[in-house]
């Protein structure tokens, strides 16, 4: 299992019209084939200067790949999020132990 993360600061005000459209279609990420308990996060630690995040997961290192190279994927990074995120930070983390 792969879970697939990301916080990050978009360039639209907080609350507007913009980052609302840009919410609702990163949902859209969710219906990629092998995406797993897709996530849409609000930052609330006083830590670092993000507001949102994305968890999702992959069964493996495949279905990761897939979605990584699935055209919506492409096309979300290229017309949405290259534009309209200020930063980010992505993680992605593999069990160190299996559950159970």
């Amino acid at each position: 299992m792969i879970r697939h993360t990301v916080v990050f600061r978009l360039k639209h005000a907080r609350g507007s019209e913009a980052e609302r459209h840009f919410l609702a279609k990163a949902r859209g990420l969710a219906s990629i084939p092998g995406v797993e308990k897709f996530e849409q996060l609000r930052q609330v630690s006083a830590k670092n200067d993000y507001d949102f995040g994305f968890s999702m997961e992959f069964a493996d290192q495949a279905a990761y790949s897939g979605y990584n190279d699935h055209p919506d994927h492409v096309a979300f990074v290229r017309d949405r999020w290259v534009p309209e995120v200020d930063s980010f930070l992505e993680v992605d983390y593999v069990p160190l132990t299996k559950a159970g």
